[in-house]
Formats: structure tokens, sequence, C-alpha cells
């Protein structure tokens, strides 16, 4: 009777899982991609009761109001001599498409990018805190395994630093960044915008740089943007919105993990952008919707208590992942994978991802 009621539970899982994978995405486009967003902005301050940190100087929290938490979040710093103000509409518009941000200022205009770093860890505590603060209309609202940082000249620069010290960091965005020497050994996804007319920042000199010595295993991407100046990455309104559209869903895929935005960067926004100079990068994301039956791809037996035999027809397997139907990653093989061990699981409902060089697509399998 317990095998029955799986294999019955699984057969309706299944077709709804496989309309869900699709379902998922409807909406995302790049015309979904707007300034504003669908949502009501807010703002909080000290004087609301935010805390104000030691290593930076004021902040302002931009976040949705009519959007559904949890949400990730992303702590921004301006650059040297410069104002709050002078990376401010990327807040709102950050909030408007349902990711919380803190913009700070700095406790002297002259800081360098270590000092920008720490100020910018010290505004990921102020947005920790929120979560709990009682009084807070973010309580409780916030995700905190998802939170980027960003930053514009040396703030950018500092904000490539702040993933170095912090591993925890889910992303970061660059804006025309600022740091000589660079020492970038972190695994942060990283978005880097370069003005292709910069003399504050020249790329060669600075962003071409930071790309440069991130590690290869770390996903990286630069956009340096055609004519632009070193305030070219200050709103998302640059490059005629192509900056917004690719900071918001570089936030979305890597930060928010919602694999929706693979295919508007790597299909849309990044080929052949009329807003670029140049576009370097160097990452992998996965491609949602892609149909069984066009990746022929066969798993038996299924239900099973030992071992599940995989493979496709069309195309070797690369990488078989399993997960729970929360969304818990349990295992991950790779190089010609033809089966998985489940003997060790617990019986149960699991969801499987097969990789091949054609695309991705996701089943349920039962362990029993």
């Amino acid at each position: 009777m317990k095998n029955l009621y799986l294999f019955l539970l699984f057969t309706i899982t299944s077709a709804l899982f496989t309309n869900s994978i699709f379902a998922q995405c409807d909406g995302i486009t790049v015309e979904s991609l707007t300034n504003p967003g669908p949502y009501e902005v807010a703002t909080l301050t000290e004087a609301d009761g935010i805390r104000n940190g030691p290593d930076y100087n004021g902040a302002t929290v931009y976040y949705p109001t009519n959007a559904t938490p949890p949400f990730a979040s992303i702590a921004i710093v301006p650059g040297f001599t410069a104002a709050p103000s002078s990376v401010a509409e990327w807040g709102p518009f950050y909030a408007s498409h349902g990711i919380v941000a803190i913009i700070i200022g700095t406790n002297s205009p002259f800081d360098f990018p270590e000092a920008r770093a720490l100020a910018l860890l010290d505004a990921l505590e102020t947005i920790r805190q929120e979560n709990v603060r009682v009084s807070s209309p973010l309580e409780g609202a916030l995700n905190l395994e998802q939170l980027a940082v960003s930053g514009w000249s040396m703030g950018g620069g500092g904000a490539q630093r702040a993933a170095v010290l912090d591993n925890y960091i889910a992303g970061v965005v660059a804006l025309c960044p600022y740091l000589t020497s660079p020492q970038l050994n972190h695994e942060s996804p990283v978005l880097i915008f370069s003005g292709e007319a910069d003399t504050v920042a020249p790329p060669a000199q600075h962003a071409d740089i930071h790309y440069n010595v991130t590690p290869s295993t770390t996903d990286k991407l630069l956009f340096e943007i055609a004519n632009g100046n070193h305030s070219v990455a200050n709103s998302p309104n640059g490059g005629n919105g192509t900056v917004g559209k690719i900071a918001l869903s570089w936030l979305k895929l890597y930060v928010e993990d919602n694999d929706c935005y693979c295919p508007l960067l790597t299909e849309t926004l990044l080929v052949d952008p009329p807003a670029a100079s140049k576009v370097e990068q160097d990452f992998n994301c996965e491609l949602l919707g892609i149909p069984l039956d066009e990746l022929v791809a066969e798993i038996y037996p299924n239900p099973s208590d030992s071992r599940i035999f995989m493979g496709s027809t069309t195309q070797p397997l690369l990488k078989v992942e399993l997960y729970t139907t929360l969304g818990e990653h349990l295992l991950r093989l790779e190089g010609n994978v033809t089966s998985l061990d489940v003997s060790n699981f617990a019986s149960g409902i699991y969801v499987i991802k097969l990789f091949t060089e054609k695309g991705v697509t996701t089943q349920k399998v039962i362990k029993r």
C-alpha cells in the first residue's frame, strides 16, 4: 500500500512539477526589468530606529511594501569624496523589484577601498539586525543567506574586497571600480561595470585587471559601456537602461538563485549588446525549461530502493544533482554519470537534475 501511495503521488506531482518549471518563469522577460519595478517602495533611516554602524556614517534602507518575503538584500557605498546621493537611484530600483537595499555614507569622504569594504560589511550587520528588530517592518522578512554588496569607484573596489573578507556574500556589483594592486581571491559571483571613456578609473588600469585577477572558478562578468564616463553606472538608467537590467538579472540569478534570469543574460542582454564596447564573461548558469522529450533522458527503475540508472539517447550526461522537494541540495556527481545510489536516503520523493551540453531537465524520483 505504501508503494502504491508513493507511485500515485509521484504520478501526480511529476505532472505538476513539469508544468511548474515553465510556469515559474512566466512574466520574467527583458521587458519586465523596468525602472521602477512592480512594487511600491518605502524607506527607513536612523530616525525610524535602524542601527548606525560604527564603520559607516548614516544609511537609508529601501524596501518593497507589497512584495512577498523573504527578501534578498544589497549594501551600496559611494566613491571617493562622494555622498550617498551619487548612487541613490539604485535604492528604489532594487526595492521596486523585491530586493532590499541599504545605501550608506562613509566615516570620511576620503576613505580608501578597504575602509569602504568594512563599511559594507557593517551595513550588512544592520540588515541582519533589522531582521530581528521588533518594531521594524522588515522583522523576519529578510533572507540572511542572500546578501550582496555594491559600490561605485573606490566603493566598487571596496565591494570586491568585502567579498574577500566575508565569503558568505552571495554577490557583488562593482560600479566602475577603483582599486590598485587588487587582491580579489573570492568566490562571490561578481558583475563589473566599466566606462569606455572613464578617465578617473580607466578600465585597462582597474576594471579589466579586477576581472582578470578574480579567480576563474568564480562566476564573473565584465560589461564595458560604450563611451561611458566614470559615472555611467551610478544609475540603473546607464547605458540606456542596460546597466539596471543586467545588474538586476545578476542579483536575481546568483543572490536569489532564480535560474529564470539565466536566459535573459545569456540569450538576450549579453548577445551583441549595443550599449557595450566590450563584454567578457566566465560564468555558468542553468537554463530552465528544457522539455524532457527534447533532452530524451531516461531514469530507471523509478521508484527504486538502491540504485537509479540514468542516461540520454541524444547527449551524454555531464552532471547529476539531487535535491529535496524543498530545494535542499543533497548530492552532485560529474563526468559521464550513469547511475545514482539512493540507498542511504530516506524513503520519499526527491528532485533530480540532469545536465547535458544541450541543457538541463528536472524530474522527480522516488526512493522506496
